[in-house]
Order: C-alpha cells, then structure tokens, then sequence
C-alpha cells in the first residue's frame, strides 16, 4: 500500500499483524541453551502500523496507544532490523519509519517481530529486493526468533528457534477475541519456570506425558475447516501457559472470563502470555463478547478480530476497546 507524505515524498506503509500461536510445544532444550518449540502460528487482522519515508538516514518516530511502553528507538526491533539488512545489503537504501503502536507491548503477540518483518518489507520494496531474497531471511534470523515467521505473515508451523519454516497454510480465517490485562511478562521468566537445562527433553507442566521427540514424525498438518481446526487446536496445548499462570496469576483470571463468554469455542494464551485469545462461531459473537468483555474489565486491552492469514486494510487493525 503507499501513500503520500505531505512534503516528504512517497510514503510506503506496511500492517503488522500480531502473531498468535494457536498451539505451543515446547519440545526440549538445546545444548546451547535456545528452546526448541513447535508452534502452529496464525496472524490477526490486528496490528501495528508502520510508514515508510525514504530519506538519507535511518530513524523511527513511534506514535500510537501503547508508544509509550517502546523503548529508545536504537533498541527497537524496526531499527534494529534494518541496521542487520544494512550489513547484508552494500548500499541499502534507508529512511525514516513511522510505528503507529496499537498492540499491546510484552504481550505475547510478537508485535515487535511483526514491526520489525514489516520493516524489512518495506526495505525489500524500497530496494527492489525480493521478499524471498536470502538476505532478508537471514537479516529477519539475526534480528530475533519470531521475526521469520512473520515476514510472510501466512498461517504455518514454526518450528527449532524459529528458522524452520514449514510451508504456508490455507487456514480459514475464524472470529476471536484477543485480550491482553495490562501485565508484561517477560518470556525469559516464563521459560525459567519450565526448569529445563541444556539437552533437556520436556514433560507437560505438572509431570507425566513426555512431549513426541523433535526427530519423531511429523503431525499431516492441521484442517482449513473452522470447526475441524478449533479441534485440532483443542488437542494440542500450549506448554507455556501454566508456567506463565504461575508468573503472572491474572492470566488465568482472563482465561476464565474468556471461558464464560456465550458462544467461546476455545480459549488460549498465545506466545508466553499475557494475552489470550478465544474463538467463537462469528464476527457478530466475537464483537458482542468484546463489548460485553471491556465494559465489565475497563483496564484490559480487548479487539475482536480474526485469526488467519492476518490480511487487512492497515488502517482498521481491528476493533479495539482500550
């Protein structure tokens, strides 16, 4: 999509979709100390929103509701992609980015990884590079874990750190609620909680069933169906989900309030938390609980949205209620 900044030449603009992990595994520990996951992520209609102003440096001007919980903009995950494309790209071509904040920030929705795939969008664009080039890949790899997964934004199995990729899928988009409580909680924290040292291979949180081994065969994937995928999503947990409960309590407090909702289907926690997210039979059920959900919890963040491909007008990014 481009638009046109006033006095400031043309501008691209790029939506970044939060990503959500419909299910989570952790497999085990690696001898280096990374966690080896298997996740299958979606991507909301939901997201961030950042410009693009082509200019002779780089630079990043954050606006937005939740602008102010960024960080200086040399740590921001946008800058930082761009400064590792930079050293893959003699000559890059760079400019100003504009990050319209609107997700919520710690939250277990890769919106920094989404800003940062979004940015090295709008660079491949501007540099005439290719989305499928080996240089974005590898500047998204070294930029963070969640970054290559979402610089296609598509539905897919995400697997290792991050790096292994299995091919896009054709979800069908489904309606959801996403709320998030206001409380960061660091990942790192939560992966504490799991106690796994390196070479480790996982137990389900509370004891018994060992986890399939990462070399074990692969599941065939999950259905397009919205019915026969909230099943499929129903069977697989995510592993991250207790130990976050145990760091941040009022985790499970949403969950349950998600739960109560009339017509919820299923209701998670993505990533390392704190957001959760439910699924309901359509837009009309996901927009009433929303209402109903922010009018008796004014502090939580609250959008119905739709869990899928991620794909919409960069200017609607849901419907929130903040």
């Amino acid at each position: 999509m481009t638009g046109q900044g006033a006095g400031l030449g043309t501008a691209l603009v790029e939506h970044a979709p939060a990503k959500i992990n419909l299910t989570l595994r952790v497999l085990g520990r690696r001898p280096d100390g990374y966690h080896e996951l298997d996740s299958l992520v979606v991507f909301a209609q939901a997201g961030d929103r950042l410009t693009f102003l082509p200019g002779a440096r780089l630079a990043l001007d954050v606006s937005g509701p939740f602008a102010g919980a960024v960080g200086a903009p040399g740590d921001n995950l946008v800058f930082r992609a761009a400064q590792a494309l930079a050293a893959q790209v003699a000559g890059l071509r760079v400019g100003r980015f504009i990050l319209d904040k609107r997700l919520p920030v710690a939250a277990g929705l890769g919106g920094g990884s989404a800003d940062a795939a979004a940015a090295l969008r709008l660079l491949a664009r501007h540099n005439g590079l290719a989305l499928d080039d080996p240089r974005v890949f590898a500047a998204a790899c070294a930029t963070g874990s969640d970054v290559p997964v979402c610089l296609a934004a598509r539905a897919r199995v995400m697997r290792g750190i991050g790096d292994d990729l299995g091919p896009a899928l054709d979800v069908a988009a489904v309606p959801a609620v996403l709320v998030n409580p206001g409380v960061a909680v660091a990942t790192k924290e939560v992966f504490a909680r799991l106690g796994l040292a390196p070479g480790d291979r996982h137990k389900r949180w509370g004891g018994a069933d060992t986890l399939r081994d990462a070399g074990a065969p692969r599941d065939a994937g999950p259905p397009r169906e919205p019915d026969a995928l909230v099943s499929f999503v129903a069977e697989r947990p995510n592993d991250l989900e207790a130990p976050a409960v145990a760091v941040a309590p009022i985790i499970a407090d949403v969950l349950a309030s998600l739960r109560a909702s009339r017509d919820c289907r299923l209701a998670r926690m993505s990533g390392s938390g704190a957001t959760c997210f439910a699924v309901f039979p359509s837009d009309a059920a996901a927009a009433a609980a929303a209402r109903l959900l922010a009018a008796t919890h004014p502090a939580w963040w609250v959008c119905a949205t739709a869990l899928g491909r991620g794909e919409t007008d960069p200017l609607a990014g849901g419907r929130q209620h903040p």
